[in-house]
């Protein structure tokens, strides 16, 4: 006779319920880790690679192999050559584009490395090529660590509800491990999985498993030694893969403080310092090897390769990375600054940005808003309701672990804060602690207001209504968060001259999020690059309804008028650009040379053409060749005849030193028409603006 089983009910007993409740918590991960596999999208770098082994991890793997410490791939010679490799301003040719980009890459002494911490290398990528014989995609070395870590959060908060809130029923239980899997900003983080994305996952895996041996630790004096090695092991490796941890390695010291509270003797005082050295042992062990490994690489303990970053807008050699002075900024950004709510899917919108701090290198993405977005995490304020009314032997192993929780959250998030560049991505690395202290702070309400069914009943809604928000939030997060990524790897394949690729990401872009300007405007760019003119310019028009400011479509819009023969239009939208963005130097260069050289007399303008024309030149410091020769012609058109041959001689002789042949034969036609003080006209259908 098969029996059947009511769980929750008396009816069953207590084996099938555990039999039962252990199949529905393996569920909810499996469920939980397969919305990661389905989420997780190869990131913008990766994708400029066409194999696994061109990835970056797998580069330094190869390099290890090898016998060397710097990544298998030789720098461009050209880098040597510039007088500042570390400009954005002059190694864009090196960094974006070619076959194979350097972005982010760490470069010194004429050798390439990866600033991104070593572990994934060592426990995941190394071993993974070495027992298979394939190399593993960034893709999936993200979503194994995230798996990870996640299973080892959702075993941890099963074990805290099991031993101390028994009369929290399962259903709630399940709930939580949801909440951990679904609202701590993982699937923002998975919508591009990159070479930033391994090194935070790592280090969540590894912080996850410190926290569960240290867990382990607080309850086991038989095993408390070996459970305290393992933490201590476990979060080396973490700060092994994040630096920035490197503060939260207090957590290891909450089970040796726990002894030394209950210390009555002698006996009990060498424990205590055994504690103490399990430690601290190994996670120093792991900290003097990485002070050797960057010794080799960088002749410095402390220089992970920061300063030596291919990096995007700034100088990474000459910027300051901690300071106090970026604290109240990047506290506004990851906690006080919430998204916006508009009315198209997915119905969030980035705010401004506050204004950046000095020396401050730039904020990729949106705002965090922590403490707005994610509101579920004030429940970790009751986190403390867990021993209200129990007696202190029962509940005082349970307060060390939740201090371990809240000392993990407090550093990591403060070290982030110091830290000159944000983004929202790197609250990841205190996001799951705070999350977990909110789940707790669940457990503890429910536990307190159980005799009391009106309260009860109050407080089940109540963190029932931020609970949904916040998932709600995470998960409209992560489809604006692919449709980001997917207009990144647009920007990857437009940089490397892949149009074609570059515009079918862009149309995925703006499929997932219709108000998504910057997709809008590239779509248009790259249509505008394959002279598909009017699918462009209704790219770039629906660009300017949803930013009318945007200085960028006004210019390339222009351009596209003006090819279609619409040069009055053309016109108005430079000046329009120009007005936006007086520093512009498309615009003033296309104007110029408009105003300077159009057929129709009508357009011409000498004087006009040679302010414009001037101001480009001087926003290149001269030293731009297709500038010269626009303001050449301006001079040309205004009967400045000697300024011309003057400003076209000098930009002949910037293009023989370019090797630009094409330039300097351009050059010499102008040239030779000035010398003859004829005014040089080109055709409408010869005239191709500069695009920026």
């Amino acid at each position: 006779m098969i029996r059947r089983l009511e769980f929750g009910k008396a009816g069953a007993s207590k084996g099938d319920r555990q039999w039962m409740q252990d199949a529905i918590f393996g569920a909810v991960c499996a469920l939980v880790i397969g919305i990661f596999s389905w989420s997780a999208e190869t990131g913008f770098i990766e994708w400029a690679s066409p194999h696994a082994e061109d990835s970056y991890y797998n580069l330094l793997v190869q390099g290890f192999r090898a016998g060397q410490l710097n990544v298998k791939r030789e720098a461009p010679p050209g880098l040597a050559q510039l007088a500042d490799p570390y400009d954005p301003a002059v190694n864009e040719s090196y960094v974006y584009k070619g076959r194979y980009p350097l972005f982010d890459m760490s470069y010194y002494k004429d050798k390439l490395y990866l600033y991104f911490g070593v572990t994934p290398a060592l426990v995941l990528f190394w071993p993974y090529v070495t027992i298979t014989g394939h190399y593993l995609p960034h893709k999936e070395a993200v979503v194994i660590f995230y798996a990870l870590g996640f299973l080892v959060a959702a075993g941890l908060y099963r074990a805290v509800w099991r031993r101390y809130f028994p009369k929290v029923s399962f259903r709630i239980a399940m709930v939580g491990i949801l909440t951990l899997g679904l609202a701590t900003g993982t699937l923002n983080v998975l919508s591009r999985c990159d070479v930033y994305e391994v090194a935070m996952s790592c280090g969540y895996a590894f912080t996850m498993l410190a926290l569960a041996a240290i867990w382990c630790a607080l309850h086991g004096p038989k095993r408390q030694i070996s459970w305290l090695l393992m933490a201590s092991l476990a979060y080396g490796l973490a700060v092994g893969s994040r630096p920035s941890l490197l503060f939260g390695v207090i957590i290891l010291l909450m089970p040796a403080a726990q002894a030394w509270r209950a210390a009555t003797g002698p006996g009990s005082r060498r424990r205590v310092g055994l504690l103490v050295v399990a430690a601290a042992g190994p996670v120093m062990l792991i900290g003097l090897g990485l002070m050797l490994y960057n010794i080799l690489r960088f002749d410095s303990p402390f220089e992970f390769g920061w300063h030596y970053q291919l990096a995007a807008g700034y100088r990474s050699n000459t910027a300051q990375l901690f300071s106090l002075h970026y604290l109240w900024f990047n506290f506004r950004f990851y906690f006080l600054e919430p998204m916006r709510w508009t009315g198209h899917f997915p119905f969030l919108q980035a705010a401004p940005l506050p204004p950046l701090p000095s020396g401050f290198c730039g904020a990729e993405g949106p705002c965090s808003g922590i403490l707005s977005n994610y509101p579920l995490v004030w429940l970790a304020l009751a986190a403390p309701l867990a021993w209200r009314g129990r007696p202190v032997e029962v509940v005082s192993v349970l307060r060390w672990f939740v201090l371990a929780v809240f000392l993990l959250f407090v550093i990591c998030a403060f070290t982030i804060c110091l830290i000159g560049y944000a983004s929202s991505r790197y609250a990841v690395d205190f996001l799951p602690a705070l999350m977990l202290l909110a789940t707790m702070g669940i457990l503890g309400l429910e536990q307190t207001l159980v005799g009391s069914p009106v309260w009860w009943r109050i407080a089940r809604w109540g963190w029932g209504v931020l609970l949904a928000y916040t998932v709600v939030f995470n998960l409209l997060a992560s489809v604006e968060a692919h449709a980001t990524a997917d207009y990144l790897v647009g920007n990857s394949f437009l940089n490397s001259g892949r149009v074609d690729e570059a515009i079918t990401q862009y149309q995925k872009a703006v499929e997932i999020q219709p108000g998504n300007v910057m997709a809008h405007y590239s779509l248009g760019y790259a249509l505008l690059k394959t002279r598909r003119l009017d699918e462009a310019m209704l790219q770039l028009q629906m660009a300017l309804r949803i930013q009318p400011d945007l200085a960028l479509a006004h210019c390339d819009l222009g351009d596209a008028l003006l090819q279609k023969g619409r040069v009055s239009e053309a016109i108005a939208h430079w000046q329009r650009a120009i007005e936006i963005d007086p520093q512009y130097l498309e615009a003033q260069n296309n104007l110029a040379w408009v105003l300077a050289t159009w057929p129709e007399a009508s357009f011409r303008n000498g004087a006009q053409a040679v302010k414009y024309a001037e101001r480009a030149c001087e926003l290149t410091h001269h030293g731009v060749t297709p500038m010269l020769g626009t303001l050449a012609a301006a001079y040309a058109e205004a009967g400045r005849f000697d300024d011309a041959i003057a400003t076209a001689e000098k930009a002949c002789a910037l293009a023989t030193k370019s090797g630009d042949q094409d330039l300097f034969k351009r050059n010499q036609k102008l040239l030779a028409l000035y010398l003859k003080h004829l005014p040089y006209r080109e055709s409408p259908e010869a005239f191709v603006p500069a695009v920026p």
